[in-house]
């Protein structure tokens, strides 16, 4: 056996007990792996996450809106009724 062998056999070895490590920890008592792709579970999340934010944009914009006494539906210049041009 060459030295390359052997140090490409023992980073194999240490991968493959970190890949374990890693799923032990994970996975907790329950040996089998879970069906659900890990993947399909970050990108439900990114989805989640990125519905809340918008959300939290719609309703800060709406609450701003309501504090200035402007309803969110109307153009954003309001002329007043006073003004000249009603005269």
């Amino acid at each position: 056996m060459t030295a390359q062998d052997y140090d490409s056999q023992l980073l194999e070895s240490v991968s493959v007990r970190r890949r374990r490590l890693r799923d032990a920890l994970v996975f907790g008592a329950q040996r089998q792996r879970r069906a659900v792709d890990e993947r399909m579970g970050k990108a439900v999340a990114g989805v989640v996450i990125a519905a809340v934010l918008c959300a939290g944009c719609v309703g800060w914009s709406f609450v701003s809106h309501r504090l200035i006494g402007q309803s969110p539906y109307s153009p954003g210049v309001s002329t007043p009724s006073d003004s000249p041009a009603s005269r």
